[in-house]
């Protein structure tokens, strides 16, 4: 915005600081005599002394005389022995970005550059800004084209610093102010060379209520030139607080509010938002803007609450007539005496990169492996590892063995003769045994499917696809390991344990079997005329011989049920067991591991959150965690 009188830029104030110099010199002699300093130039502020650029000249018009006069302000360079005091932030957010640095270097293997480039942005300038001075706040001045920033910070300062006028842009590079020594690490920290940097014509250093302040008058945001923005957009990452200005005209832009405050909504206590140009309103227009102007704060978030609540405070001011500039200069000197804008600005920080980290880190449910999920994965390793199999066929084994040992000679004898007559040729099992092993194959890598699914459930998305890597690892060679269980697992070498009562009825048909052959024999002796005739008693015998053989055998067959099918279930109760060890080992372990990561970056999570130790989601996924491994 114009303000009715042409300001020179800084090259100009150099040009007429050179000619003054020229013009005075015969009279008055060195400018750089007691009454003023001669202003040093250059682009740094190192060494023991700040760097100050021309700035300290201030042009006055007299308007009587139409000539131009040049006050001369003195330089005060810091003195080298002063010496400043470093930003300190309190314990709470010491522990948030220990919590962000940890939570960062967690993160790493599982998450992508580009999504950690912002929380390790806020880390990098928190240690900047922290090991630079605590008792400056640095607080940039942004605007529109034509809001007259540039004019509020020429009033602020007290002296035509920043060159305003109705060419557009005006402002080409951002320009500082300091009202007080020692800032020069500061500015050095933003880029602006020593040049651009001034200071104000009011109050000594220890008398100045601004005292501590930095001032940065910005480029226009919506400048046409990119490189423009591209400075605020750097600046306004750097400094501690944001002074908004807006006009009558612009300050419904969409610009402003879609692109800056309401992204930087979070930022509300250290953000003020200035309504320039009142006098421009008439009668209660005023009144109307600022509500309008509060109403779309409050719809960005960033406006003041009703009940004191943090926000952006919001002033009404002309810059040209003064109105309103005392109580900005007033909410500014308390804001600058408080000295806590650069720690509530890193704070702010860290809450922004929270709420970008959140969809990475927060689950939206309960998460973890449940009792069930596990069994039912158990269980479909021992089918795939043939359990049920090894169980029924180690039952039939056993029962097999009971009536060999407890079924009649004849029985046994047949059974013997019919092996030998129609032997097995296994070409059918060959290829039974090759379609079960792709079968078995197939059951695994679908338990494996199926477990990792259920344990990445409502992860977010790193963590998911971390945990199906992790099972994808894990299933690895996990059917060759289970084939090969089987094996040692499988039925012992050898006949079945025998009962106590086996020998018992080996006896009694050894002794049915003898029975039938003394019958037979006696009357094989009746026949010949050996043995005296008497039909009743050898037939006896072979009654009892032939009936009771038969009749011991299906009592021990019936005997036998019991322990058979106990052995079986021990047999797939082991095989099982194994099954399950193996998965275990080789699948869940891992996805228990990687649960257990999830909830340790979790707990420092919701301590970069302020919000303490992780409940919910992340503490179902730690007790999921710890179930799994058991």
């Amino acid at each position: 915005m114009g303000d009715g009188s042409h300001a020179r830029g800084p090259d100009d104030l150099t040009g007429a600081h050179r000619r003054a110099e020229r013009a005075e010199a015969p009279v008055g002699g060195s400018v750089g005599g007691p009454a003023g300093g001669p202003a040093a130039s250059g682009d740094g502020g190192g060494g023991g002394e700040e760097v100050w650029g021309d700035g300290l000249i201030a042009r006055r018009v007299d308007e009587n005389a139409g000539a131009e006069q040049f006050a001369v302000l003195p330089s005060r360079p810091a003195s080298s022995s002063a010496a400043l005091m470093p930003l300190a932030y309190d314990g709470n957010l010491r522990s948030r970005l220990d919590a962000l640095r940890e939570l960062v270097g967690l993160s790493r293997t599982r998450l992508d550059s580009a999504t950690l480039a912002e929380a390790g942005r806020v880390l990098d300038e928190a240690a900047a800004r922290r090991r630079l001075s605590g008792q400056h706040t640095v607080v940039a001045i942004a605007g529109a084209t034509g809001s007259g920033k540039s004019q509020l910070f020429n009033t602020l300062a007290g002296v035509t610093i920043s060159e305003t006028g109705v060419r557009r842009p005006t402002t080409a590079a951002p320009i500082a102010c300091s009202w007080s020594d020692g800032a020069a690490s500061l500015l050095d920290r933003l880029g602006i060379p020593g040049r651009l940097r001034r200071r104000p014509l009011q109050h000594p250093d220890s008398e100045s209520p601004l005292r501590g302040l930095v001032l940065i008058d910005l480029p226009d945001h919506d400048s046409a030139a990119v490189q423009h923005r591209e400075q605020v957009d750097r600046i306004l990452a750097l400094v501690d607080a944001v002074i908004w200005v807006v006009d009558p005209e612009k300050y419904a832009d969409a610009v402003l509010h879609e692109r800056y405050l309401r992204p930087m909504a979070g930022h509300a206590e250290v953000t003020l938002v200035v309504l320039n140009q009142v006098d421009r309103l008439p009668g209660e227009a005023a009144e109307q803007v600022l509500d309008d102007l509060r109403r779309l704060l409050d719809e960005d978030g960033i406006a003041l609450g009703e009940h004191g609540e943090p926000g952006a405070a919001v002033l009404a001011l002309s810059a040209l007539t003064g109105e309103g500039v005392g109580e900005l200069r007033e909410t500014l000197g308390q804001f600058v005496a408080e000295r806590q804008a650069p720690a509530r600005r890193i704070a702010a920080d860290v809450d922004a990169a929270a709420r970008h980290l959140r969809p990475v880190y927060v689950a939206g449910r309960r998460t973890g492996l449940s009792e069930e999920a596990r069994e039912e994965f158990a269980d479909r390793l021992a089918d795939a590892v043939g359990a049920t199999a090894a169980g029924e066929a180690a039952e039939r084994a056993w029962l097999r063995n009971a009536n060999r040992a407890c079924g009649t000679p004849w029985l046994r004898l047949w059974r013997w003769y019919h092996d030998r007559r129609d032997p097995i040729t296994g070409r059918l099992s060959t290829r039974a045994q090759t379609d079960e092993e792709a079968t078995a194959r197939q059951r695994v890598e679908q338990a494996v499917r199926t477990v990792a699914d259920r344990a990445s459930a409502g992860l977010p998305a790193p963590w998911a696809l971390a945990m199906r890597e992790a099972a994808v690892r894990g299933a690895q060679g996990l059917p060759e390991a289970l084939d090969e269980l089987a094996v040692r697992a499988g039925l012992p070498p050898g006949r079945p344990p025998r009962p106590g009562w086996w020998p018992v009825a080996v006896l009694a048909q050894a002794t049915m079997t003898l029975l039938q052959v003394v019958g037979g024999l006696w009357l094989l002796g009746q026949i010949i005329g050996v043995v005296p005739p008497n039909l009743g008693v050898p037939v006896l015998l072979m009654v009892a011989g032939i009936v009771g053989g038969p009749l011991i055998e299906w009592s021990c067959r019936l005997a036998a049920r019991g322990p058979a099918r106990r052995y079986g279930h021990e047999a797939e109760r082991l095989l099982r067991e194994a099954a399950a060890g193996c998965g275990r080992a080789r699948v869940l372990d891992p996805l228990a591991a990687e649960l257990l990561r999830y909830r340790e970056v979790r707990e420092q999570y919701a301590r970069v959150t302020g919000a303490g130790l992780a409940t919910g989601a992340g503490a179902g996924a730690g007790a999921a965690a710890g179930t799994a491994t058991r």
